[in-house]
């Protein structure tokens, strides 16, 4: 095979692999773009390699692209970004390619805006080993050797992991679609009518709201309980000139499934303005999460325009 032949050869083998390595990056690091890059890095690292000298090419490009991840996690300017209070994960519409396996409720779960928020709470390392293991199968003498530690230092990671993810989550298992769908078609329209009891009976007693504030707050704004939640939502979600000149025009409302959960899309000819999420919790909403800054959206409404959107569930907001 001469060198031409041999580099198509090669580029082939790496880009069977790139789906699979996309959705670790972006895991990793709750960011489809960086994780783009990241995959991009990986791949020249494949170009510089000796690849003669590389026995199992996707457990070579795993580790790759892990500790890329490691070192985008542990530099200063994320660090920075990540405790200033404007970071949320970034959406993803249900069919992105990002989203990679979900075959089983670990991979599914891994991949959803709850359990990427919560990642943040673990260590580069503990991220890592808790991922490969969780949702990609790999044995601890496998993690070790991809991060350079022993078989018991990943035990211990995936131990203190665990511990941490199991404190914090919130886990009710799966939800029928069907249920999520009523919910959130409920939702909107004690929102829309301005029923405030309806909606804090539709809240656990727990239930959080977080939002983006379209990005021009500069950090999060976070409400808590239910009565709250309602009130903000009830302003929220009534239209004016004002949200539609931000917007870029009248709205229409569509129900979607975003990181596997359900969610409503804000869309103008065609283009997501924004995108509204909900975690479910025993029949009612635990979590909603308003993401509208643009740059956070850009992939998934760059998704939405290469889907054929049914009939929205609002005509004109």
């Amino acid at each position: 095979m001469d060198s031409t032949a041999a580099d198509r050869f090669d580029t082939g083998r790496f880009e069977a692999s790139r789906t699979r390595l996309a959705s670790l990056a972006y895991r990793l690091l709750g960011s489809a773009g960086d994780a783009e890059d990241v995959v991009q890095d990986a791949f020249l690292h494949w170009q510089a390699a000796d690849r003669r000298r590389i026995r199992v090419p996707e457990a070579w490009l795993t580790k790759i692209v892990t500790n890329l991840c490691l070192d985008r996690l542990r530099s200063a300017q994320v660090r920075r970004e990540r405790t200033a209070g404007a970071w949320l994960p970034e959406p993803l519409l249900e069919g992105d390619p990002m989203l990679g396996p979900a075959d089983t409720f670990e991979q599914r779960e891994s991949v959803s805006l709850a359990m990427l928020t919560l990642m943040e709470r673990l260590s580069p390392v503990e991220r890592a080993v808790y991922l490969l293991r969780e949702a990609f199968s790999y044995s601890h003498a496998e993690v070790a050797e991809m991060l350079g530690i022993s078989e018991s230092a990943s035990q211990q990671h995936l131990h203190r992991a665990r511990n941490r993810v199991t404190a914090a989550r919130r886990r009710s298992g799966e939800v029928d679609p069907a249920s999520a769908r009523r919910i959130v078609e409920e939702f909107l329209a004690a929102a829309f009518s301005g029923r405030t009891e309806r909606l804090v009976a539709l809240l656990t007693a727990d239930a959080t709201a977080v939002s983006d504030g379209a990005g021009l707050a500069g950090t999060l704004l976070r409400y808590v309980t239910a009565r709250r939640i309602a009130a903000v939502v009830r302003a929220g979600f009534k239209p004016t000139p004002a949200k539609r000149r931000l917007a870029g025009g009248a709205s229409e409302v569509h129900y979607a499934l975003v990181n596997g959960a359900p969610a409503v899309l804000f869309v103008v000819s065609d283009r997501v303005a924004g995108v509204v999420t909900f975690d479910l919790a025993d029949g009612r909403i635990a979590t909603v999460r308003g993401i509208a800054a643009p740059a956070r959206v850009a992939r998934l409404a760059e998704t939405w325009r290469r889907h054929a959107p049914g009939t929205p569930l609002v005509a004109q907001w």
